[in-house]
This record gives structure tokens, C-alpha cells and sequence, in this order.
């Protein structure tokens, strides 16, 4: 039973954390197109569920387009919606 509690209140926090990211994201896609959009280091962690040290990796090996101003770092929300595309991996059916 307290299983069954915990879960229900994990997917609740999980879904409110969740509803927060899109209210950030949706006033942004709001009024810019997505190519427009400029995300830092901890929005970009919280989109991708990576940690610091793997963005840090993907920029040091060309994995993600960055910009760099006076010390701060941004990813256009574009280039990342392009990497996740180009990594998808349809479903194959097996029987």
C-alpha cells in the first residue's frame, strides 16, 4: 500500500515538474518561433534529463551547437529538437 502512495505521489511531482517546463517553454514558443529560441545550461539539462557534465561532453565533442557570451553558454532550442530528430529510432515489430 505505501508502494502504491509513493508512487502516486512520485508521478504527481514528476507531472508538476513536468507542467513547469512547458509553461517556461510555451511562453517562450509563444512569441518566437522554436529557431529563435535560446536555452542556457540548466534548461537544456532539464529538457534532456542529462546532467551538466554530459552537456559539457556533447559541446567538447561537437555534439550540440553552442554559443558562448561573456562566460554564459546557449543552445537554440532548434539545433536540439534537429539532434533529437536525427537520433530517432523508430519501433521495429517483432513477433
Amino acid at each position: 500500500m505505501e508502494t502504491i502512495e509513493n508512487m502516486e505521489e512520485f508521478y504527481r511531482r514528476l507531472a508538476e515538474k513536468m507542467d513547469n517546463i512547458n509553461k517556461k517553454l510555451d511562453g517562450r514558443i509563444n512569441t518566437k518561433q522554436l529557431s529563435e529560441i535560446w536555452l542556457d545550461i540548466q534548461e537544456v539539462c532539464q529538457l534532456l534529463k542529462i546532467s551538466k557534465r554530459t552537456l559539457q561532453s556533447y559541446r567538447d565533442n561537437g555534439v550540440l551547437p553552442f554559443s558562448q557570451i561573456a562566460g554564459k553558454i546557449y543552445f537554440r532550442a532548434n539545433d536540439i529538437e534537429e539532434h533529437l530528430h536525427r537520433h530517432y529510432n523508430k519501433p521495429s515489430h517483432k513477433r
